[in-house]
Formats: structure tokens, sequence, C-alpha cells
């Protein structure tokens, strides 16, 4: 008994510590700059494709963001798979718009791989006027010094420049739980890893220098895994280089969500996690308040302590940590976050297992699965 209270009591006090530290980097990592950077006077210029599907909530704000960069130097590619797409007349539209702006809008299905939005960026790939390449989702909120951001992460050993969806203006349960989900929870672990040195990539925003990725073996490569994100990251690896995170990342607006989509989302992505990283995944079992608040009431039955004391003092601490970032980072914070985060953590051990019992998800009406290398990151 001895033996297990020492370890129940090493684990919860390690598990608060390592809670407490990922959300002192997030927040130093994350808090919003006072003001947009300006652009470099060497100004490069820089290609952005951005692939478009279907009709997401805000799309038109998402999209117009594109046109209104503070940035001398850029041409924007949309690629579409289909004319028959009902975003193409938007795209269309925002192009006419702002004719002073170089844009057009790409549309065909070649098929390289069997990742239906690898296949839409490749044209866009192949028509970019620039070496340096962003792929920014349809549903990404650009600020308008996204580029100078994207540029001034970029350093000596860099191979790639990424960042992790903020989710804003959520209506509803759902779409407050996937805030949950996204910021406090995925984006502050990942800010955590690139900030000792493991960063990873996250699709919403990849940035590259299109001659790296050529001698790479080129686009195609990145079929090589499930994702796309996960493919880019192990070749920038390999190439001895480093991918890193926009300080301060970027805003995907949500509006309504339905509860299947906000559990498809995470089941499929952590099939993927699983797939393209499995040793890591492992370490997920223990992420979330669940572990160690069991562990702190045993400790609080063991040593005669009051259970519900113990529990509400180590709820507050947790949660208020999170909470404390959401709100120096300027990120939704709604008045019900920590019942949306206590869902959230009761999902995640269920979502863990879910990972390793399957292969397949549908992904704007594909099916897929990560055994065939195919992928979607919206």
């Amino acid at each position: 008994m001895t033996f297990a209270l020492w370890a129940a009591s090493a684990f919860c006090g390690l598990a608060i510590a390592i809670q407490l530290a990922s959300i002192a980097i997030a927040i130093v990592r994350c808090r919003l700059p006072a003001r947009d950077l300006a652009p470099p006077d060497d100004a490069p210029p820089v290609t952005i494709i951005r692939p478009v599907c279907g009709i997401d909530n805000f799309v038109e704000a998402t999209l117009r963001s594109t046109f209104v960069l503070a940035y001398p130097r850029y041409e924007i590619l949309f690629c579409a798979a289909s004319a028959r797409d009902p975003v193409v007349a938007l795209v269309r539209s925002l192009i006419a718009e702002y004719p002073g702006i170089p844009a057009r809008l790409l549309i065909g299905d070649e098929r390289i791989s069997a990742n239906p939005k690898l296949n839409n960026v490749f044209k866009g790939w192949r028509a970019a006027a620039n070496d340096r390449i962003v792929m920014a989702d349809s549903n990404v909120l650009l600020p308008r010094d996204y580029v100078q951001r994207l540029l001034a992460t970029w350093r000596p050993d860099t191979g790639m420049v990424s960042a992790p969806p903020i989710g804003s203006h959520p209506r509803g349960f759902w779409a407050q739980l996937e805030c949950a989900f996204l910021n406090t929870y995925q984006a502050r672990w990942q800010y955590t890893a690139d900030t000792i040195g493991l960063g990873f990539a996250q699709g919403k925003t990849l940035f590259y220098r299109r001659s790296d990725i050529e001698r790479a073996g080129g686009l195609c490569m990145l079929a090589a895994e499930a994702a796309e994100d996960a493919a880019s990251t192990k070749i920038v690896r390999a190439s001895g280089r480093r991918v890193r995170l926009v300080d301060a990342p970027f805003q995907q607006p949500l509006g309504a969500r339905a509860g299947s989509d906000v559990w498809n989302r995470q089941v499929r992505w952590a099939r993927l996690r699983r797939d393209s990283f499995p040793l890591f995944y492992c370490l997920e079992a223990a992420s979330g308040a669940a572990p160690p608040l069991m562990a702190a009431m045993l400790i609080a039955i063991a040593t005669g302590h009051s259970v519900v004391a113990t529990a509400s003092a180590f709820l507050v601490l947790w949660y208020g940590a999170e909470m404390l970032l959401a709100a120096i980072s300027g990120w939704h914070l709604g008045l019900l976050y920590p019942l949306h985060a206590m869902v959230r953590d009761a999902m995640l051990p269920v979502l863990w297992f879910e990972g390793w019992r399957g292969h397949g998800f549908v992904w704007r009406g594909n099916a897929m699965s990560v055994d065939e290398g195919s992928m979607a990151s919206n």
C-alpha cells in the first residue's frame, strides 16, 4: 500500500507539473503580438495556395482575408477539384472584387496519391511562380501580417514553418467543445513539443521552400505518409532541419458544429497520429485530467482526506490554468469552459482506444484509410 501511495503521489505530482509547464510555455508562445509586423525591406515573393472544397462556415471571411494581406509581393492560387463545386462561384467573385491582387483559380483533379487534398494542391504547386510557397487551408483566417510572421519564424536551420489552428467564433455546445480540443489541449501540446525541439507540422498552414521539397523528391513524396503534414515533418527532419511553429497561431472560425462532426474529426486525427507517430501516440494515454484526478482521489482515500475537497482543488488548479492560458492568449473562453474541458478529458481515453482500434475514416464524403496513405487535415 505504501508503494502504491507513493506511485500515485509521484504520478499525480508529475502530471500537474507537466500540465503547468506546458501552459507556461504556451502562454509565452501564443500571446497575441502588440502590433502587426511590417514587411521586411527585402520582402521575397511568396505564393499562397488555398485548396477549396465546399462551403464551410465563414468561408467568405477566410478566403477574403487572403486578398487584404499587408504584404507587397504575393500571388494567390485557389485550387478546386471540380468546376461544379459550390465554392467556385465565391472564389471567382472575390478575384473579380480585388483586381489588383494577382490571383487565379485552378480547376482539375490530377491524382498523384490517395489523398484528395494533395491531389487538389498539386496543380497549384506546379503553377506557383515563387520558391517560397504557403499551403493554407480555406477555413483559416489569415491576419494581415500572415506572411511576415511566417518569414520571421524562419531560421537558417528551418525546413518548414507551420501553425496549429485556434478555434474561434463557436456557436453551440459542440463547437465550444471543439475549441477545448483545438486550443488549450492540442495547440498547447504542439507548442510544448516545438519549444523542446520536437516541432511537427499541422496541415492548416505549411510554409516551404519549393526547392527543398523538390530536392527531397517533389510534392509526390508527401503521399508517403497517411498525412501530408506528417510526411512533411519527416522529410524536413530527414534533411537535418527543423519544423518551427509561428508564435500566436491563426484562427479557424468554427460556427455551429454537430456532435458527430467533432467526434469523427477527433477519431480521424487520432488514427492519423497513431499511424504517423506511434511511439508518441502511446504517451497520449496519460494526457488529460482523468488519470491524475483518479490518482489524487486514491491518495485522498488512503490518507483520510476529503475526496470532494481534493477533487475540487485539483480541478480548480488544472482547469484554472487552462483558462488563464486562453485569457492571456486572446482565445475564446466561454463561461462553461470547465464543463467543456471535462467532457473533452472524459473523451480522451475513448478516443485513444479508437485510434488503435480502426484504420478508416470519412473526409468530405470520401471513405479513406490510413493504411492507404490517404488523409485530410480540415
